[in-house]
């Protein structure tokens, strides 16, 4: 199947099948694709927060308004943005690149005081909208990435953010919880699985100029 089919064949998956679990080898894989994800810069503004037990999701449902898909899922993903991007963070970037690439800070410092005049140029509040950005890219590589695997997805936004960070604990790790996503297996009387996929036409959606 294409990309394509597998797009038309996922949905967003309200009823998963809470016996159902991502084989170790697809869940790493997924992972890996996720990891590829673009982003600006190439900061990777984020971190993903991979919640399989079952007590920390019980909490996070009641979080997330009771939605069952937080705890019937195989996995729960948190994108988490960064809230500290500054010098050191980006001197982290910039050691990442020298040590992958074998190559020296000086052939680098171009592009290090490219990323630090980006960043210095936005408020604390920019920074983190900059982030949050970043983190949405991520979730649509995943949610393609795990439709070619065949495993179904739903990105949620209904969620607090504050009770998700106070749960995980990742304001201590300079993070918010920004955008989630469950992964797993649909159940099979999930009727949402039969509706016809409604997008806009394609002249109505796309601008040719």
């Amino acid at each position: 199947m294409s990309l394509l089919d597998k797009l038309q064949w996922r949905y967003a998956t309200k009823k998963f099948d809470a016996t159902k679990k991502i084989p170790a080898d697809k869940l790493e894989e997924l992972l890996a694709d996720v990891r590829l994800a673009p982003s600006s810069l190439g900061l990777q503004h984020y971190r993903i927060v991979v919640v399989s037990n079952p007590e920390v999701r019980a909490k996070l449902r009641e979080a997330a308004y009771g939605q069952s898909q937080i705890t019937d899922a195989s996995h729960l993903i948190v994108f988490a943005a960064e809230t500290n991007i500054d010098e050191t963070y980006v001197q982290k970037r910039i050691d990442e690149v020298v040590n992958t690439r074998q190559t020296s800070y000086e052939s680098v410092e171009g592009y290090k005081q490219m990323m630090l005049g980006a960043v210095s140029r936005l408020s604390d509040e920019q920074r983190l909208i900059w982030a949050q950005k970043q983190a949405y890219i991520a979730l649509g590589i995943l949610t393609a990435a795990a439709s070619e695997l065949g495993i179904d997805n739903c990105p949620m936004e209904g969620f607090s953010a504050e009770q998700f960070d106070e749960i995980l604990g990742l304001k201590e790790k300079g993070l918010t919880a920004s955008v989630i996503a469950t992964i797993g297996y649909r159940a099979d009387d999930d009727p949402y699985s039969a509706y016809a996929k409604v997008r806009k036409e394609e002249s109505e959606l796309f601008i040719h100029i």
